[in-house]
């Protein structure tokens, strides 16, 4: 079973403001597109992340074989509990999923 990292071109993740964050997988092409669309719930994404599936919005843009969600931030930016104050290293959580 591959990781969702070797399947894809490239998954990015990095501030959508003080509040969100936002994780962009980038397909490559239109098999790996279905094959993560398909494969990645947004119900795992909410367990990877550990947090609830309700905040998360995700959009599949199947014209640019993008993936895409958008969730809160655990800390706002720049907090004293913020660990990752660009967002970075959220991609690297995803990327290493096994996808069937």
């Amino acid at each position: 079973m591959a990781n969702l990292g070797q399947i894809v071109e490239k998954v990015r993740s990095k501030n959508a403001g003080p509040f969100w964050l936002t994780v962009d997988i980038f397909c490559g092409t239109p098999e790996a597109f279905v094959q993560v669309s398909n494969g990645l719930t947004t119900a795992r994404v909410a367990r990877v992340f550990a947090t609830d599936e309700a905040t998360i919005k995700r959009f599949d843009i199947a014209a640019l074989n993008v993936v895409k969600f958008s969730l809160p931030r655990p800390s706002i930016q720049g907090a004293a509990d913020d660990r990752d104050m660009h967002g970075a290293s959220w991609a690297a959580l995803l990327a290493e999923l096994p996808l069937n």
